[in-house]
């Protein structure tokens, strides 16, 4: 109720006798009051939600093996002495340790299918999933996706009875609604805070396919892989990450939208990784200058750079200089929305892709390729280096980068190691199933020292023009060497 009107009773009622004043007044305000026009509406308890959706909320506890620096430096030994092994031996264990984690995850089926972060389980040795009454099962990944940050494991339940949740319509938020989180912060386990949306549509630069809730509930570590509900116990978002300069909570957290992340856990369940549509097109943001010289009316879409020779978009007749503005019928607000949108389309579908090119609009029925086969084939990702220094080799399914003390660290190596490190391996790939792992670090290509990134990209570049089947590496780990035969992948 205005204010103003609030004054004008107020004057109505100076006449009154104060004692009866008083008493209507009173009267007034329990009315207003408690029809909420007097004031906001008053939110109940969230105790009964709370006591239906916590069994299904999960501990989850990770065992990794790292690596650590020696405590102190080991003798050197001439090649060949009985000491050298012992000594090498003795190094290797020393900087071996045994590291636990934290995190929590949510049940999607009783059967004993859990979501996660995949931050939460990556490198995992053993990973234990803890129900709310203490119950501990070993799980095992069915699958996870390093580019959404989403894992889903599997534990075998018995006699268990496991309660369920089930996932939400993450576009029907408003800013404004209120959310649940349930996790397990700092190892607490169990705990429940509540806030509302505070914006959606985040992109915090964590993957190409940012679509994240911001919410003020209070979000720590541990919380990583929990649920968001919504007021209807539907999950609306996988708490991921915080805003935070101390590591704790400021009331900035960021959780995936339940729709993207329903639809990667379905595929990972059933395919064991993810199958994201694939268009074939390099694409850059549409600034107010480009819109101006291209004669768009608003600065929208995804403008074309370039358009890789073998995909979908060539053969569905885009061009460089085009500007995609919608797709499958999906406005393209802001060139991030595009790659998302692509990967969320079924493949094989055919979309129609409204662009603008030379002051018209126009519109080209595309089919939709599968980004994760380019991958494999080298159709995406073969041989470009990326503003990080990273060279990726699509076609042998890793990439690779020059070794500085700051990688080190973040890879658990020594910081005075140096050379060529594996930085990503491709999931399936033949690097993958000849069992290189991210943090080799690469001594020779065939029978040559393996001196840098673009020496090593150039060597791969050559062997694959000259037909060779494939590549001969010698590796390093742990402090050992070997010897690993990659094949290129067939186009």
């Amino acid at each position: 109720m205005p204010v103003r009107s609030t004054c004008l009773l107020h004057k109505q009622l100076k006449f009154i006798p104060s004692n009866v004043r008083a008493s209507f007044l009173f009267v007034f305000v329990a009315v207003f009051v408690s029809t909420g026009v007097f004031a906001a509406e008053r939110l109940g308890s969230f105790a009964d939600k709370v006591e239906k959706l916590s069994p299904s909320v999960v501990n989850i506890s990770t065992t990794t093996v790292v690596n650590d620096r020696p405590s102190a430096e080991m003798p050197q030994f001439p090649p060949g002495s009985p000491f050298e092994e012992f000594f090498k031996n003795f190094g290797d264990n020393d900087r071996q340790r045994k590291a636990q984690s934290l995190g929590s995850g949510f049940i999607i089926d009783a059967s004993g299918i859990i979501v996660t972060n995949h931050h939460v389980i990556e490198n995992a040795e053993e990973i234990r999933v803890i129900l709310a009454d203490e119950t501990s099962f070993t799980a095992k990944v069915l699958g996870q996706d390093k580019k959404t940050d989403i894992a889903v494991l599997k534990i075998e339940p018995g006699e268990t009875k496991l309660n369920a949740v089930l996932f939400g319509d993450s576009d029907s938020l408003r800013v404004g609604d209120w959310v649940l989180a349930i996790g397990n912060p700092f190892g607490l386990g169990g705990t429940v805070t509540a806030g509302i949306v505070s914006a959606r549509g985040r992109d915090i630069g964590n993957g190409p396919y940012d679509d994240f809730i911001q919410t003020d509930a209070s979000i720590n570590r541990g919380n990583s892989g929990g649920p968001l509900f919504n007021t209807a116990g539907e999950v609306i978002g996988i708490n991921t990450a915080i805003y935070s300069q101390s590591g704790g909570s400021v009331g900035i957290g960021f959780a995936i939208s339940s729709n993207l992340a329903n639809r990667v856990a379905d595929q990972l369940i059933e395919f064991g990784q993810t199958r994201r549509g694939w268009l074939g097109v390099f694409i850059q943001e549409v600034t107010p200058d480009i819109a101006e010289s291209l004669g768009l009316k608003d600065v929208t879409g995804a403008l074309v750079s370039s358009v890789n020779e073998s995909s979908p978009a060539a053969a569905g007749g885009v061009q460089p200089g085009d500007v995609i503005l919608k797709f499958d019928g999906k406005l393209i607000g802001k060139m991030r929305d595009l790659p998302r949108i692509v990967a969320e389309t079924d493949i094989g579908t055919k979309v129609d892709v409204e662009l603008f090119r030379q002051g018209k609009s126009k519109i080209l029925e595309i089919t939709l390729g599968e980004l994760e086969k380019a991958e494999l084939v080298g159709l995406v990702g073969g041989g470009q280096l990326s503003k990080e220094g990273k060279q990726s080799f699509g076609s042998l399914g890793f990439s690779v980068q020059n070794l500085s003390p700051k990688l080190a660290v973040e890879l658990g190596l020594d910081e005075d190691k140096t050379g060529v490190v594996v930085s990503e391996v491709v999931q399936g790939s033949p690097a993958a199933e000849k069992g290189l792992v991210i943090g080799d670090i690469l001594r020779r290509f065939g029978q040559r020292p393996v001196k840098g990134v673009t020496e090593l990209a150039k060597d791969i570049n050559d062997a694959e023009n000259t037909s060779q089947t494939g590549i001969l590496i010698l590796i390093e780990r742990d402090g050992r060497e070997r010897f690993l035969q990659i094949s290129f992948a067939k186009k």
